[in-house]
């Protein structure tokens, strides 16, 4: 049974735009639940965040996303989708990866951008896809695991995230003459928010051909990637769309915002445009979750027609008109 510690508490969430999922069951009534969790096979720690609907019932099987941070990041970010997620019947597990996390912010100003560097690292992309097999085992063989439905588990992420979604979702790189295969097969379906291209690699084709679960990918025309000896160009997120392997796939680009409009940053992008990127990729997100698990196409197709104003371009995939 798992341990709970630190916050447990119920929050009232306002009616959201997303018109009822009936499959998911609606819930406006979520549980936040912080768990200490440390990999003691690997000796390190896993804190996570859980969304779970708490008016689920008891034998109810529910969704489950698995969503990793960016660069900086933490557990307690993009509580916007982890919040409308659970309201909506979905639990959400926000995973923190401790090499990468938020600590990278702290100490000296001097040797930040080496912290950058170590965090980019080969070895810490590894460990935070390890990171997320562990989280997801956790779950799964808590008491909690026996609600969720294991036909319907996604693996989301934004930025370095979004690269831990592909690897996990069957992106592979080679190294000395094998391939690096990291490919979770729980997973059903990938949610990419400004997924970067895997760094000192010429060829993306290769790399995510093997990504052939449904995949979401979502970006900006200003989604732009700076940091201390990193940069990466808007177009290399529709160059990931583009190579990778899902045979179900869609991409949503929307006009302006920044790489920082996905993340729970209020004023990224713009005061006005934050909020109304942020509601449409909620909407987006749980539309794709209905069409991949319920075959359901309807709120994909009134999607653009919602948030048309906001969008540069859509290719809302094989199936959906």
């Amino acid at each position: 049974m798992m341990k709970l510690l630190l916050n447990r508490r119920r929050l009232l969430l306002a009616a959201g735009l997303l018109a009822a999922l009936p499959s998911f069951g609606q819930s406006a009534d979520v549980e936040v639940i912080d768990l200490e969790w440390s990999d003691s096979a690997r000796g390190r720690a896993v804190p996570v965040r859980l969304y779970w609907p708490a008016a689920a019932a008891a034998q109810a099987k529910v969704p489950l996303v698995v969503f990793s941070h960016g660069i900086g990041g933490s557990r307690l970010g993009y509580s916007y989708l982890g919040r409308h997620f659970a309201g909506q019947g979905i639990a959400s597990l926000h995973l923190q990866h401790v090499g990468s996390d938020r600590s990278l912010w702290t100490g000296s100003g001097w040797s930040l951008l080496g912290r950058l560097h170590d965090a980019a690292q080969e070895q810490e992309a590894i460990a935070r896809v390890l990171d997320l097999r562990f989280a997801l085992d956790r779950l799964l063989d808590s008491e909690r695991g026996a609600q969720i439905d294991a036909a319907r588990i996604v693996a989301a992420g934004h930025s370095y995230g979004a690269n831990t979604t592909l690897l996990a979702a069957g992106a592979r790189v080679m190294r000395d003459g094998r391939w690096l295969d990291l490919r979770d097969a729980r997973i059903k379906a990938a949610i990419l928010i400004s997924a970067p291209p895997f760094y000192g690699e010429a060829d993306p084709g290769p790399i995510l051909a093997g990504v052939t679960v449904p995949s979401l990918h979502i970006t900006a025309t200003e989604d732009i990637i700076r940091i201390p000896g990193y940069y990466s160009a808007a177009a290399d997120r529709v160059a990931v769309f583009d190579a990778t392997g899902s045979p179900r796939k869609l991409l949503a680009v929307f006009t302006g915002g920044s790489h920082s409009v996905f993340t729970d940053r209020s004023m990224a992008g713009g005061a006005t445009l934050n909020p109304q990127i942020k509601a449409a990729t909620k909407e987006l997100s749980l539309a794709f979750m209905k069409s991949v698990f319920d075959g359901d196409e309807g709120l994909l197709r009134a999607w653009p027609q919602r948030f048309g104003a906001l969008i540069t371009r859509f290719v809302p995939g094989a199936g959906v008109h």
